[in-house]
């Protein structure tokens, strides 16, 4: 059994407020966790309007299976969101 670990950095230059950029997290979070069944939150960056920081863990069988969920996530954020993924980090624990 795998622990898969990733965090995704976004920018949103578009974002003028805390509570336009809590809409849209709200929104990315919940479509995250329901198609993929995995633990979702906002990490860091909670008080900075245009950067939004997403945290996502999963559950896995082998190391495999943790890229492949990972990759999908990641293609997922980048089509259900305008936000430009600036960096993202991994871990298999």
């Amino acid at each position: 059994m795998k622990i898969a670990v990733l965090k995704i950095r976004l920018y949103a230059p578009w974002v003028h407020s805390l509570k336009e950029k809590r809409m849209i997290i709200k929104s990315l979070l919940a479509k995250i966790r329901n198609k993929f069944q995995v633990s979702a939150a906002e990490v860091e960056e909670q008080d900075v309007h245009q950067i939004l920081v997403i945290g996502v863990a999963a559950i896995v069988p082998h190391s495999a299976q943790a890229d492949s969920v990972m990759d999908e996530i990641v293609d997922f954020v980048e089509q259900n969101t305008e936000a430009e993924i600036v960096a993202e980090e991994r871990e298999i624990r």
